[in-house]
């Protein structure tokens, strides 16, 4: 007899000595309801208990969510399974549609989580099976539904896991819902360098904050950002959903200053010039923005339209649109780019004529090697400062892309929600 169907007679057995005692007691006689059969029954009952707690296993299996639960979060501790007394044999997790959930048993078999974090507004099953010592089997089931995205907020960061970055680049974490309660969320970020050098948070508006150090990160370190922000209430009725480390690498020291007078850029690497640029940076109506800028981004090639950032003739239409501008590198969220330019002739470390970005020789189809744009494409790495001076138009805004070094460090430390 298998251990289900053993359990299934030994109910079976419980239920009919229940009716036996339940005869009994209603009938009712002389001796004040102590009759002989309910007296045999009681005893009867006790064996039957005895041998179910006898074929019980003794492994206690424990769901993080409760059966039943709704508003979970999306971390892979909300979702784990533990045991005691005993060792995992199946777990299995499917969302309502079927779909199965990968995840890893420990290597003890005393614990299993996913390998992903849940989705939102999805309601998940789960199915675990465990044994005892004495190869006994005990089974758990349970089922809830994930937070939805309404009352749940959770950040966007860079930089990305394992990636290495130049010495310019913050820690930036936009978050999908305004935050309310500033201190309560800062505090449960924490970023640090293995430079020992100190990191502060500074808010940009109620959705994104920036931490830095107070000068450039040191060249070769490395920087961890935890965020343990898992039912942390940032806005009342609308808690996080995230715990996650990110270490990431400083690389080489690189800054670039772009001189818009005199037209050249000078590349500094770890202290030494590397190499001098002939460029052509905003036209005197279109002056490039002055200020220390990072690169965010790299494209080998990318479509540059001025309809999309202002730029747009009488038809509505962009005043440029160039479909293939090689070697493009971003330096603000308003449309500021280092790039590679083969449509000017004659400009470069002479004249000024963009409409606000900085312009190096190149060839079209970004192939050539040879090319002062492809040079700094190749030898430039996301987070890497390019500082632009003598320009016309005023110092860019700390917010307009990642470029909080703009900012006085006393009014960097001001905009942290917990001090320095």
């Amino acid at each position: 007899m298998t251990y289900g169907k053993r359990r299934k007679a030994l109910a079976a057995a419980a239920a009919v000595l229940g009716g036996v005692l339940t005869l009994a007691a209603c009938g009712g006689d002389d001796d004040g309801g102590k009759s002989s059969s309910s007296s045999s029954g009681g005893k009867e009952q006790n064996k039957v208990d005895a041998a179910a707690a006898k074929e019980a296993s003794k492994a206690q299996i424990k769901i993080a969510q409760k059966d039943g639960s709704t508003n979970a979060g999306i971390t892979a501790d909300n979702a784990k399974v533990t045991v005691s007394d005993g060792t995992l044999v199946s777990v299995k997790m499917t969302t309502d549609k079927g779909t199965p959930v990968e995840g890893t048993i420990s290597p003890d078999k005393t614990s299993w989580q996913p390998k992903a974090q849940l989705e939102r507004s999805t309601k998940y099953k789960i199915v675990v099976e465990a044994v005892d010592s004495a190869n006994r089997k005990a089974t758990e089931n349970s089922s809830f539904t994930t937070v939805s995205p309404t009352n749940s907020f959770i950040g966007a960061f860079t930089p990305e896991d394992g990636s290495t970055v130049g010495v310019g680049m913050p820690v930036s974490i936009n978050f999908d819902k305004p935050i309310k309660d500033r201190k309560a969320v800062q505090s449960h970020i924490e970023v640090n360098s293995s430079s020992g050098q100190k990191v502060v948070g500074h808010w940009f508006g109620d959705q994104r904050i920036d931490f830095r150090p107070q000068d450039y990160w040191k060249a070769n370190s490395d920087v961890t950002l935890k965020l343990d922000l898992d039912g942390v209430e940032g806005a009342p009725g609308v808690k996080g959903v995230q715990k996650k480390t990110v270490s990431f690498k400083i690389g080489h020291s690189q800054v670039s200053t772009v001189d818009t007078k005199s037209h050249q850029m000078t590349v500094v690497r770890d202290g030494k010039t590397i190499k001098t640029i002939p460029i052509s940076a905003g036209s005197p109506e279109n002056p490039t923005y002055n200020g220390k800028m990072v690169i965010s981004e790299k494209f080998k090639e990318t479509r540059m339209d001025g309809s999309t950032v202002g730029f747009t003739k009488g038809d509505g239409k962009g005043e440029y649109d160039i479909k293939d501008v090689p070697h493009a590198m971003r330096l603000s969220t308003s449309g500021t780019f280092i790039h590679g330019n083969y449509w000017g002739s004659g400009i470069f470390g002479v004249a000024n004529t963009s409409h606000g970005c900085i312009g190096l020789q190149d060839k079209q189809g970004a192939d050539d090697p040879n090319t002062s744009g492809a040079w700094f494409f190749t030898n430039s790495q996301i987070g890497d400062v390019v500082e632009v001076k003598n320009s016309p138009d005023k110092t860019i805004a700390p917010e307009n892309g990642l470029n909080g070094w703009n900012m006085d460090w006393n009014a960097w430390v001001a905009g942290s929600a917990t001090g320095a």
